[in-house]
C-alpha cells in the first residue's frame, strides 16, 4: 500500500500546480486584453490625430491659395483712348490722350511675363494712331522677340493700317482682329464707324489679304447692337473666312458709355439677352463663330488702361497690374 503513497502525493501536487497555472493564465488573458484594448485605442487616437493634421494643412493650403494674387495668363492692355472713329457704343472712350512712355511699357510688360502672362493683346481706342503704328509695332516686336510670349495678337479698326507696317512687324504678330460690325456702309456710318469716302468693308476685305501674304491669323470682332441685330451676316463672314468671329453683345458700362461723365451714350445701342441670342441663332452654322457674353468679357481677361490700371473685374490700383492682393508694382 506505501507504493501507492508517492502517486496519491504526486497527484495532490499536480492539482495544486494546476489551480497556481489556472490563476497566472486568468491574469494573463486580462492583461493581453486589456493590451489589446489600449493598442486599440492608441490607434484610434493616432488615427483622429492624422484626421485633424490633414485637414489642418488643407486648409492652410486653402488659404494661401486665396492670398495669393491669381496669375494674370491673358492680359488686354489699351495703351491709348484716342480714336478716328466714334462708334456711340465704345467703352474705352478718349478722355485723355496719355500714352505711356515706350521703354516703361516694356518694362511693365516684362514685370507681367515674369508673373506668368502667356497672352498679350494690344487694343485702344485706336491703337496704330500713335506714331502711325510705330509704338505698337516696338511693343509687339518686343513681345515676340524679347519675351517670347506663345500670343501676341492687336484689335483695331483697321482704317490706319498699311502694309509697310506688315513688312516691318507682321513676323512678330499672331492674330490681327479687325472691329466690324456690319457689312451695310450706312449701318456703320449710324454706329460711327463711317470714313467719309472710304469704305470700311472693302478696307476690311484688302486687310484679310495682307494677313494671308504676311501669315498672320485674321479674325473679326462684331459688336451686336440695335442697329445691326437683324442683319444676315453669314454669307461675308464666309467669304473673308476669319479663323475667328468673335461676336460681343452691346456693353454699357458707367463712366465710359453710361452716366453723366460719359463721352459716349450707349443707352440706344443696348439689345435684350434674347435679341442677342436670336442673333447668335441665326448665325449658328458659321464654325468660326465664337460668342462672347457680357459677363465673360468684364471677367475673363486682366485689362490695363492707359495708366496702367487694372480694369473690369480687377480691383483697380494705380499704377498696379493685377487685382486682389497684388505686390508687384509698375511704376
Amino acid at each position: 500500500m506505501w507504493v501507492f503513497k508517492p502517486i496519491a502525493f504526486a497527484g495532490k501536487l499536480l492539482s495544486a500546480f494546476r489551480l497556481q497555472l489556472s490563476c497566472v493564465w486568468s491574469s494573463l488573458v486580462s492583461l493581453l486584453l486589456g493590451l489589446r484594448a489600449a493598442f486599440r485605442l492608441a490607434g484610434t487616437e493616432s488615427s483622429r490625430h492624422q484626421s485633424r493634421k490633414a485637414a489642418a494643412e488643407t486648409r492652410r493650403e486653402e488659404e494661401e491659395g486665396m492670398n495669393q494674387p491669381p496669375t494674370p495668363l491673358s492680359v488686354n492692355y489699351h495703351f491709348t483712348r484716342q480714336c478716328n472713329y466714334k462708334c456711340g457704343f465704345c467703352f474705352h472712350t478718349a478722355k485723355t490722350s496719355f500714352v505711356l512712355p515706350l521703354e516703361d511699357a516694356k518694362r511693365g510688360l516684362l514685370l507681367l511675363k515674369e508673373a506668368g502672362m502667356e497672352k498679350i493683346n494690344f487694343s485702344g481706342g485706336e491703337p496704330f494712331l500713335q506714331d502711325r503704328g510705330e509704338y505698337l509695332g516696338q511693343l509687339v516686336k518686343f513681345c515676340k522677340e524679347e519675351l517670347h510670349l506663345p500670343s501676341v495678337s492687336i484689335v483695331s479698326n483697321g482704317s490706319l493700317i498699311r502694309e509697310r507696317w506688315f513688312r516691318s512687324y507682321a513676323e512678330y504678330l499672331d492674330i490681327l482682329a479687325i472691329s466690324c460690325d456690319s457689312f451695310d456702309e450706312q449701318v456703320n456710318v449710324l454706329i460711327g464707324r463711317g470714313q467719309g469716302k472710304k469704305n470700311h468693308v472693302q478696307n476690311l476685305q484688302k486687310l484679310r489679304t495682307w494677313c494671308r501674304d504676311y501669315r498672320v491669323a485674321f479674325k473679326i470682332n462684331s459688336v451686336i447692337n440695335r442697329f445691326n441685330v437683324e442683319e444676315d451676316m453669314r454669307e461675308q463672314i464666309k467669304a473673308l473666312n476669319p479663323v475667328r468671329w468673335k461676336v460681343f453683345q452691346c456693353l454699357r458700362i458707367e463712366g465710359e458709355n453710361a452716366g453723366e461723365d460719359a463721352l459716349r451714350e450707349a443707352e440706344r445701342f443696348l439689345i435684350s439677352d434674347e435679341e442677342f441670342e436670336g442673333f447668335l441663332h441665326r448665325h449658328k452654322e458659321v464654325s468660326c463663330l465664337v460668342p462672347e457674353s457680357n459677363q465673360k468679357m468684364k471677367d475673363s481677361y486682366l485689362i490695363l488702361d492707359e495708366y496702367k490700371r487694372a480694369k473690369g473685374a480687377f480691383q483697380v490700383h494705380p499704377g498696379c497690374w493685377s487685382r486682389r492682393s497684388c505686390k508687384i508694382q509698375w511704376i
